[in-house]
């Protein structure tokens, strides 16, 4: 249905069919608009809480490396501390061995034997205070984590797997053996 309307100042024709058409498809299309951006703000924040948890999870796995490495650092400051201790130690026993072997042999001068016996009850007390202990020997079992045995015999007075004599002894700091103690076991 066309309608023509004359008048003297416009000359226009109107389908209205197309027109309503046109409405139609116009409305149409702000319809599917207005989905489109419905779907659209739906989707953006589908990809938000998608990024969102994405990020959440790098940012806990930061966190928890972060927390690993303060405790890795932690942990190796103290073997660093521990085995420059063990290390200072280790080099002392030398000292201690000698002055035990000075205390064995004879000694003429009283002063001199009181002077070397005073110096190693002081070392013995300074090893005492940081920790150090004698690994007990003579007498008691054999154990490989504490010992390190160099001969065997044969005693019938002691047990099997029983320390005879101790050649060298033996120190240990906390649960860690600074020096096997070198023994002579029974069979």
């Amino acid at each position: 249905m066309t309608v023509s309307k004359n008048t003297p100042e416009t000359d226009i024709n109107i389908d209205i069919e197309n027109f309503e058409d046109e409405n139609n498809a116009e409305a149409a299309a702000e319809d599917s608009d207005a989905k489109a951006e419905l779907l659209s703000d739906e989707d953006s924040q589908a990809a938000y809480q998608s990024e969102l948890s994405i990020e959440k999870d790098k940012y806990l796995r930061l966190a928890a490396e972060y927390d690993n490495f303060r405790k890795r650092s932690a942990k190796e400051r103290e073997m660093i501390y521990s085995d420059a201790r063990t290390d200072v130690i280790s080099k002392l026993l030398p000292v201690y061995d000698n002055l035990e072997r000075a205390l064995k042999t004879e000694c003429s001068d009283e002063s001199f034997y009181k002077g070397v016996e005073m110096i190693m009850t002081q070392l013995t007390e300074m090893l005492s205070d940081i920790g150090v202990q004698l690994i007990p020997a003579v007498g008691e079992q054999f154990d490989p984590n504490l010992h390190n045995a160099v001969m065997s015999i044969e005693d019938p007075n002691l047990g099997a797997n029983v320390i005879a004599e101790e050649y060298q002894k033996g120190f240990i700091l906390g649960d860690r053996v600074i020096r096997f103690s070198t023994v002579v076991v029974s069979n």
